[in-house]
């Protein structure tokens, strides 16, 4: 079963970038689409991003399209979320997790959608 491990997150400013990695072993990493999730205390986990199993297209929540950006590198087993002009609203624990077959579905954003879940990486955005 495909294991994977988050990291890149860090305490940082309004306006700032970040650049979280989402690293997959023991298993098949480039057959399935693979998103990002991020969950704030006392709300629900939510879909941020979706992307194909070959980088071919890309989905993304709406208060985040056109700041953040999703990617891959299938041959190093690593998952990429670039995020830009971050905002308060941004600040969660962040979580990679493995779809079930290669294209994100209408409903990626829902969690069943999904099989395996990294263990996450927290953002906090303030000044």
């Amino acid at each position: 079963q495909v294991q994977m491990v988050e990291s890149g997150g860090a305490l940082v400013q309004p306006g700032g970038s970040l650049r979280l990695s989402c690293t997959a072993s023991g298993g098949r990493f480039d057959d399935t689409y693979m998103g990002w999730f991020r969950q704030a205390p006392g709300k629900q986990r939510e879909g941020v991003s979706c992307i194909n199993y070959n980088g071919g297209k890309t989905y993304y929540e709406d208060s985040v399209t056109g700041r953040f950006t999703v990617s891959r590198d299938n041959a190093k087993n690593t998952l990429y979320l670039q995020m830009n002009n971050l905002k308060p609203d941004d600040t969660a624990m962040y979580y990679c997790a493995a779809g079930r077959s290669p294209y994100c579905s209408g409903v990626w954003y829902t969690t069943r959608n999904f099989a395996t879940w990294g263990q996450g990486t927290q953002v906090t955005v303030s000044s």
